[in-house]
């Protein structure tokens, strides 16, 4: 069986088990897991390592034991907000450049170490919502929220392009929704996404991945 492996954030975590694979979440990993499961079965087994909090950093941290170890014959990677949000917040932002030179690090060395693996990048992305809007403390924090993403999210563009890697468009996927309905009933708090987003970023995973299966 191909292995897919799943990296990157909470977004990516989605309260997985960290005890048993067949657990892997209520998010955008166990709906592709249904339904390339039911579709192909046998074929292929999944891992979910994401990882809720993670920055670049420290997804390249977990490189051996949650990548490499594993030997998958597809990844795919979703990182970035926190890189941004933890600046704001705490004070322990990645910045944007070394944000690219980790990514591309992380890639590079994966790439070396397993030279049949197939990768896709996934496009950070935020919408309005209770973490991510204006404060009173912080009047033009959706702004300097969504810049900030929005130039990690160009930064993980030139890294896929770089590697010659799909790129998983997702923020203007979102905007497009929003027309549909309100930022909430697609993100919970601007940032991690309810069923019906999960559902969205499915749909993109799967297909950047029917482009390179």
């Amino acid at each position: 069986m191909q292995k897919i492996l799943f990296q990157g954030d909470s977004i990516t975590d989605a309260g997985r088990n960290r005890e048993n694979d067949n657990f892997s979440g209520c998010g955008y990993p166990t709906l592709v897991k249904s339904q390339l499961g039911f579709d192909n079965p046998g074929e292929y087994v999944f891992f979910n390592r994401g990882v809720s909090g993670d920055r670049v950093l420290d997804m390249y941290a977990r490189i051996v034991r949650d990548v490499l170890n594993l030997e998958p014959d597809y990844m795919s990677v979703l990182i970035g907000v926190n890189d941004i949000w933890h600046g704001m917040d705490w004070n322990n932002g990645t910045g944007l450049s070394r944000y690219e030179k980790v990514y591309n690090t992380f890639i590079d060395e994966i790439m070396s170490e397993l030279p049949g693996i197939k990768i896709m990048i996934m496009e950070p992305f935020i919408l309005r919502g209770s973490d991510t809007d204006n404060r009173e403390d912080q009047p033009y924090r959706f702004n300097e929220f969504s810049s900030g993403v929005s130039e990690t999210a160009k930064a993980a563009r030139r890294v896929a392009k770089k590697h010659n890697l799909p790129f998983v468009e997702l923020q203007e996927r979102f905007n497009e929704a929003c027309k549909l309905n309100d930022a909430s009933y697609w993100l919970v708090d601007g940032v991690h996404p309810t069923a019906m987003g999960h559902e969205l970023i499915k749909r993109e995973w799967l297909k950047a991945f029917n482009m390179i299966k």
